[in-house]
């Protein structure tokens, strides 16, 4: 069984906890291969996603943005009702056009922070995907360039601190090792 597998058997065996709507959180630190792993899941599964990329408010919102998802995604989906968040303009470094997300019996949550608190409170299926730091940081480079270096370094410390605060790796339903 592969990872997605994996997830997909998870996910069919879950209960919801965001109202009629099951969500699955696809989280981890950066360059671990959660989108990778998330657009697979969204393929295979026919349900949207939500990209917490959209959702941070800088290279210092981390720790920010699981209240972000709560407040704008994630309750007014519990509600049975359509939810909506403005978008993060990284090039202009300011909150940019909205993004709509339309009540769904299934959605998909991709990025760092998707399962922590008090956002992982109403993930059905949390799974953590990790890879050694050298790697990550190697993918992020190649993908984003040599300049973001800084911007990662910062970023980990981040990460750091909050997974460890929060517990979120110890929460997951499913560990992955990229």
């Amino acid at each position: 069984m592969d990872t997605a597998d994996a997830v997909i058997a998870l996910a069919a065996a879950a209960e919801p906890r965001c109202g009629d709507c099951l969500v699955v959180g696809v989280d981890g630190p950066s360059g671990s291969g959660k989108t990778t792993l998330a657009d697979e899941l969204v393929q295979r599964l026919g349900c949207p996603v939500v990209h917490m990329d959209d959702l941070f408010p800088g290279w210092d919102g981390l720790a920010a943005a699981s209240g972000l998802l709560y407040e704008h995604v994630l309750v007014p989906l519990a509600a049975g009702a359509e939810a909506g968040y403005r978008r993060w303009d990284w090039e202009r470094s300011a909150w940019g056009g909205s993004v709509r997300v339309p009540w769904t019996p299934l959605l998909v949550v991709e990025g760092c922070a998707s399962t922590v608190l008090p956002a992982g409170g109403l993930v059905a299926v949390r799974v953590w995907v990790e890879a050694d730091a050298e790697v990550r940081m190697a993918r992020g480079i190649e993908r984003d360039g040599e300049a973001f270096r800084p911007h990662w370094q910062r970023w980990a410390a981040q990460e750091a601190e909050l997974f460890g605060a929060d517990g979120t790796r110890a929460r997951a339903d499913l560990v992955v090792h990229t």
